[in-house]
């Protein structure tokens, strides 16, 4: 990216599993990786249940972001080879049009930023196989993250979560408190979400675009007036509602609702 960014104020904030890539989810992959590799004992997912019935009155959303106990005494070790695995240049394929988007604003000198429910090491890892995807572009740039983060110890992972999951309002106090550091204008800046996990996300900026949208997420879009787009894998994006001009190529196509699996 140049040393001095054309709209410094600005950032393009994207949700990953279903907008920037193709469901299932990173962590869903994650998952069934580990299985392959039984290293998920079977005392991890009675854990796992036993902690989904004590998050069962924060609501069904929160135990599926919320409840990690599956992954507790799993080594970091292991989980950065699966991570690579899973999010790594040579196995992540995101939406072309996606790329093209990202490229974009990069090119505009906007801040880009992952704010995603997955986890923090698979968040980071797809940030640097965007990164190289967006250098086959012919643009350079660091692309931060907003995750889920793990609590550690002793190499391995406890299964508790530090902090909040990020979803929901999470993602929006999140938001704004990384704009307040890097003095970005919300109104100025863009947000790119596919369910309704990403809502809040979208209301903090001026310039929402949902993507590939869950019908649920659809329908608030259309009544809050933003923009609905459903990018496919190969690479061309549906217009459903006027507004702010397109980078790129972009036709007009029926696109498929992808569901939100997470």
């Amino acid at each position: 990216m140049n040393s001095l960014p054309k709209h410094s104020s600005v950032a393009a904030l994207f949700d990953l599993d279903g907008t920037l890539i193709p469901l299932p989810s990173l962590e869903r992959r994650m998952f069934r990786a580990l299985l392959y590799r039984r290293a998920i004992p079977a005392e991890n997912l009675a854990l796992w249940a036993a902690e989904a019935l004590r998050l069962a009155p924060r609501g069904l959303s929160f135990v599926r972001q919320g409840n990690k106990r599956y992954l507790q005494r799993i080594s970091l070790e292991m989980a950065a080879v699966v991570a690579e695995r899973v999010a790594g240049q040579a196995a992540l394929a995101f939406f072309p049009e996606a790329v093209e988007r990202a490229a974009w604003h990069a090119s505009q000198g906007h801040g880009i930023v992952l704010v995603t429910g997955t986890l923090q090491l698979l968040a980071a890892q797809a940030a640097r196989s965007l990164e190289t995807a967006l250098a086959r572009c012919g643009v350079n740039g660091k692309i931060l993250v907003v995750a889920t983060r793990l609590q550690e110890s002793s190499g391995r992972w406890t299964g508790r979560v530090v902090g909040a999951p990020m979803f929901g309002a999470a993602k929006a106090v999140a938001i704004r408190s990384l704009a307040a550091r890097m003095r970005w204008d919300l109104e100025d800046c863009f947000a790119y979400g596919d369910s309704v996990h990403d809502q809040a996300m979208l209301e903090c900026v001026g310039h929402a675009i949902a993507v590939n949208a869950a019908p649920a997420m659809r329908r608030v879009a259309i009544r809050e007036g933003w923009r609905v787009v459903d990018w496919h894998e190969v690479g061309r994006v549906a217009e459903h509602q006027p507004g702010m001009a397109v980078p790129g190529r972009s036709t007009r196509l029926a696109g498929r609702n992808l569901e939100n699996l997470r």
